[in-house]
Formats: C-alpha cells, structure tokens, sequence
C-alpha cells in the first residue's frame, strides 16, 4: 500500500469512527445536563468537521497531476488553519458552558461516559498512527491530525474523569466541581492546541 493510500484511509477511518460521537453525546443530552457532556458535543461536532476538512483536502492535494505545490501548499495551510479555528471554537465554547450550569441534578450521564472511554482508546491509536505516517511521508495534514488526536485523547481522558464523578456521585458538590473544572481544563488545551495548529506550516517537498 503507498503511503498516499495509507494515509488516505486512515484519514477516511478518522471520519467513519469520529461521525456517531456528536450523535451518541447528543442523544445523551435528552436525559443528561452535564456541562462537561454539553461542552463535549460542542467539542466533538467541531472537530468531525476539521476531520472532514482535513480528508477532503488531503486527498484533492494528492492529485498531483492537478495541483502544484505552491497550491497544494496553500490548502493545506487553509485547512489547517481550519482544525485550528475548530479546535479554538471548541475549547471557548466549553469553557463558556463551564460555567453555566449549576448544581441541580445533571441526568444520565451514562452515553458521554461511553463514548468518552472509547474515545482514549480509539484517539490514542490514531495519535500513535498519524505520527507514524507523518514520519514516513511528511505532510501538514498528517501532522496536524496528530496534534489533533494528542489532544483529542487527553481531552477524553479529562472528560471521563469529569463524567465518571458525576455517574458515582449525583448531585455532591464534588461531582459539581469537577464537572466545572473538567470543562475548564479541556476548554484551556483545547484553545493552546488550536493556537499550535494554526502555527503549523505546510512541509516543502
């Protein structure tokens, strides 16, 4: 398999595997009022469009019979830049939603507790693969994926931490404040990843 090809599929599983989390989180939040499970929404549906973003334009600048590299470099930049500004957007809107909840009971938190443990697993890998293909084929979008799902996996470990306390202890002022604080961390490394991302420039070939 070329390298091309290789990281044209992981790019393809990223999205297959990223599209049911903003599903599954968002039905959660029918029964669940957690700030953290809100702000994960917020945060998933942000980045499956930066996962989008980042497929589509890898594969169209791979096209070298179409594209220069002047151009290829210049959508790559524009995509990356996109990630950046989702990851940015992300992290902002929780830190917001942190600290809009109160103390009232916050529902079944259950579906966002899920997806959050599967996401550490799954995100870890992809930020193990990402880092490998960008290694044997230099490219800024291998590379922003991999920042992406550094984050995307300390994010989750942060998240099921936060839900988890409010799974075992509804409602204490424990759960309350980890909920928040949880919120607040992701929203924080969010926000620095985003800013990194943006800085990334398009590897010369």
């Amino acid at each position: 398999m070329s390298k091309h090809k290789s990281g044209r599929n992981t790019l393809l599983m990223s999205v297959l595997m990223s599209a049911p989390g903003p599903l599954v989180v968002g039905m959660g939040l029918m029964t669940g009022r957690s700030s953290t499970q809100i702000a994960d929404f917020v945060r998933r549906s942000a980045e499956l469009l930066a996962i989008i973003a980042a497929f589509a334009v890898y594969q169209l600048t791979n096209q070298k019979e179409s594209f220069d590299q002047e151009k290829k470099q210049r959508l790559e930049r524009i995509a990356n830049v996109f990630v950046g500004a989702m990851m940015c957007l992300g992290g902002s809107i929780m830190f917001l939603l942190a600290f809009m909840s109160d103390n009232e009971d916050k529902g079944n938190v259950i579906p966002g507790l899920t997806i959050a443990v599967l996401g550490v697993i799954a995100n870890g890998l992809f930020w193990k693969k990402y880092t490998r293909l960008h290694r044997q084929e230099p490219n800024a979008i291998l590379k922003v994926q991999a920042v992406l799902y550094r984050a995307k996996t300390l994010v989750d470990g942060c998240v099921t931490l936060a839900l988890f306390s409010v799974a075992m202890l509804p409602g204490s002022e424990i759960s309350f404040w980890l909920d928040r604080i949880g919120s607040a961390i992701v929203a924080f490394y969010l926000a620095w990843s985003g800013i990194r991302t943006i800085r990334i420039r398009p590897e010369k070939q």
